[in-house]
């Protein structure tokens, strides 16, 4: 009777893993990263611990909640299993009894661990604290380094802007002596070079006149020629238009009348497909909810045979009067 109980539990479990179709969803979309590599043969690194990989600071992600539903699944479907088959191979709960030493092992084994935590706490406290006093001894060394810096830089400074003035003072002087003797030049040289410069703008003047008038007269004739080529090229260039726009037209007519008669063959073809397609989806559908109602149907008739056969006793839960035994040596042997 506990190997049955055991047998029933193995198939909820199935049955509950199987047609929970929302977790296994997320269980994929979870593990993509995984059967993707897995799909194009990519080499997984081998991890012995299952701890590693894990974020502690994102714990309750939906990601762990998942692999540790499964987990426990699991463990539990090897449980069943394990006690099922010792049960039915050679009748005892030694390997139920080991699962739960092991439990018990690990429940004793918790406390070491946290008391191992807080050990590892104080001393990434003790760390971070040796870690800050460091820091702040660069700082005030860095803050010393500056200021020496900044001292010698205000002395650089101070050198370039007096060799700065004084180069500018000189540039000045320069200048200015400069100036005075150009012009002592110019008022020696005034009056004669007003006089050349007076007749050499009469000069350039009438030089002037002449060539835009020689200008004006070219232009009007370059005007006249060009209008007359303009015209002409007009003339020729609309002709040529408006045939090559006739000649567009013909085409754009013959195109669009074969697009047409394409796109009523696109649309025959369409049509005959989409009900091709309707048919089959209703020939699907009718054929699965066939095999569905099947199927519901042979696990009903098979549970309701199951739960016959124990409670009247029949096949092998069938009781066997012997004699010389009493009812419950024969029950324990028809067990066994």
């Amino acid at each position: 009777m506990f190997a049955t109980v055991l047998e029933e539990t193995l198939n909820g479990l199935r049955i509950l893993a199987e047609c929970n179709n929302e977790l296994r969803i997320h269980k994929t979309k979870t593990d993509k990263p995984l059967l993707l590599a897995m799909k194009f043969n990519v080499k997984q690194p081998d991890t012995t611990d299952e701890l590693d990989g894990i974020d502690h600071q994102n714990l309750g992600c939906m990601e762990y909640k998942l692999k540790k539903l499964v987990a426990d699944r699991k463990y539990l479907a090897n449980v069943m299993i394990s006690t099922y088959t010792e049960l039915a191979l050679h009748n005892s709960f030694q390997c139920l009894v080991g699962f739960v030493n092991q439990a018990v092992h690990r429940n004793d084994h918790l406390p070491l661990l946290c008391e191992d935590e807080a050990k590892n706490k104080i001393v990434r406290r003790d760390l971070s604290k040796q870690l800050r006093q460091q820091r702040n001894h660069i700082k005030s060394v860095i803050y010393d380094t500056d200021v020496k810096i900044d001292d010698l830089k205000s002395r650089v400074e101070d050198s370039v802007l007096y060799s700065e003035c004084r180069s500018r003072y000189v540039d000045n002087w320069q200048l200015a002596r400069t100036e005075q003797h150009l012009q002592t030049i110019k008022d020696k040289e005034t009056i004669p070079s007003e006089s050349i410069e007076l007749y050499k703008r009469k000069n350039e003047l009438e030089q002037r006149i002449h060539s835009e008038i020689e200008l004006l007269i070219n232009i009007s004739i370059n005007d006249t020629l060009q209008k007359v080529d303009d015209w002409m090229t007009k003339y020729d260039i609309d002709m040529e238009a408006i045939d090559l726009k006739i000649q567009y037209k013909k085409n754009d007519y013959q195109n669009m009348l074969d697009k047409r008669v394409e796109l009523e063959t696109t649309i025959e073809k369409h049509d005959t497909l989409i009900k091709d397609w309707k048919q089959f989806k209703e020939e699907r559908e009718k054929a699965r909810q066939y095999h569905d109602k099947m199927t519901k149907s042979a696990i009903t008739v098979q549970a309701w045979w199951r739960g016959l056969i124990v409670r009247r006793q029949l096949g092998p839960y069938k009781i066997v009067k012997n004699k010389g035994l009493s009812v419950g040596a024969a029950r324990k042997k028809n067990v066994s």
